[in-house]
């Protein structure tokens, strides 16, 4: 794969991330449909990798990062990656109950980060946005 000067940037701005930012963090002067098409051929050979946290946009990290897990919290939508040793445990229990193998650097772990478990009641309920009538 040749890397050109997008796909330079893009690494760059990736490797000195403290975690995964999403394509218009990381367009910068770029064009963004030109980021998404260098984004989809650096994760196409395993450079890049995306991962989804809640209902955000995706977030983009660098590939050599894959042994990492996320949790996302449904009420903030704050985000945390996971050590792979801290996921031993919960990829046990997934395959003991189900007899699948699990991998949660593409889909997190859902929940409520402590903050929002401490007072639910600052979470919106998105059954009551959806079904409110002006």
């Amino acid at each position: 794969m040749r890397v050109s000067g997008p796909r330079r940037a893009l690494l760059e701005t990736l490797f000195g991330a403290a975690g995964p930012l999403t394509a218009d963090e990381l367009a910068g002067e770029l064009d963004l449909a030109s980021v998404y098409r260098n984004l989809d051929a650096l994760e196409a050979v395993g450079l890049v990798r995306h991962v989804h946290v809640g209902h955000g946009p995706g977030l983009y990290a660098l590939g050599a990062r894959r042994d990492r897990g996320y949790a996302a919290c449904e009420g903030c939508g704050r985000h945390a990656a996971l050590d792979a040793s801290a996921l031993e445990a919960v990829h046990a229990v997934v395959q003991a109950a189900t007899g699948f193998t699990s991998d949660f650097s593409h889909f997190p772990i859902v929940g409520l980060c402590p903050d929002c478990a401490a007072d639910p009641s600052d979470i919106p309920d998105p059954a009551k946005e959806h079904h409110a009538h002006p």
